[in-house]
């Protein structure tokens, strides 16, 4: 039987285990995780099913895929932002719904592809899908220079507005007094990080048409993920102490499996 380290989240804290490599099932891929990003508060997310593997952030290379899938097949290098409903990436292997995986921009290395699912997904979501931000219109990004909101400036382009100017849209990514003083300050608020009466707020979904549209511009030279450092998978409890902190620039990595 193969096995793998994993990252395993338990009622006393984080171990690093010996697991079973696990087999995918219909609709679902195999992949070897090289990285893995890290984002805060998600210790909290599984309370209710430990122990569980933390990090829903990955980018590696499929090492298997189920007999139904197509359009995905062992050795395509690929990223993801996996549900959140599920065990996480943190692990040598991880098994992965094959539809939310998107080939990776080979312009970017594992890390950076991994610091761009979640935090892009999310700059892109709260911009367009939920900010419906449209070429003729200003925004201000509230946290510009955080992990989502550096990459929501990058998407924003030339539409940004300065503190005091008029725009038509806030994005927030950082809550708190920033946000309440947003509210009314523009036609639309929008929040991934809290929720408040006059905004909307939203969770970040995977989706694998953005990836692939968010792996276009980073080819294209238009995006390119800030990382603020980046641990081996046997330091987990450092890389997460480090994700707790204030002051960072970018995103935490697990690097998982050399490029």
């Amino acid at each position: 039987m193969r096995t793998m380290r994993a990252v395993r989240l338990h009622e006393d804290g984080l171990r690093i285990e010996q697991l079973p490599v696990p087999e995918p099932d219909a609709g679902e891929a195999l992949v070897r995780v090289h990285a893995a990003a890290l984002t805060r508060d998600e210790l909290t997310w599984p309370v209710d099913r430990l122990p569980a593997t933390p990090s829903y952030e990955l980018s590696g290379v499929v090492a298997g895929v189920a007999g139904d899938v197509r359009g995905v097949a062992e050795a395509d290098e690929v990223f993801a932002l996996t549900p959140f409903d599920r065990d996480g990436v943190a692990a040598e292997y991880a098994v992965v719904p094959a539809a939310v995986l998107a080939r990776r921009p080979r312009t970017l290395s594992h890390a950076e592809c991994a610091a761009l699912t979640l935090a892009g997904l999310s700059a892109w979501q709260g911009l367009f899908d939920h900010g419906a931000l449209r070429e003729d219109e200003r925004v201000r990004v509230l946290g510009e220079r955080g992990g989502v909101g550096h990459l929501a400036v990058q998407l924003a382009g030339g539409r940004l507005a300065a503190p005091g100017e008029p725009c038509d849209l806030v994005f927030d990514t950082i809550g708190g007094d920033p946000l309440a003083a947003a509210v009314g300050s523009a036609r639309r608020v929008v929040s991934v990080a809290e929720e408040a009466d006059g905004i909307a707020y939203f969770v970040v979904e995977p989706n694998r048409s953005q990836l692939l549209e968010l792996a276009r511009l980073a080819e294209a030279d238009q995006l390119r993920p800030a990382i603020d450092s980046v641990f081996p998978l046997v330091e987990a409890g450092a890389a997460f102490g480090r994700v707790a902190e204030r002051g960072k620039s970018g995103k935490v990595i697990l690097q998982i499996t050399a490029d």
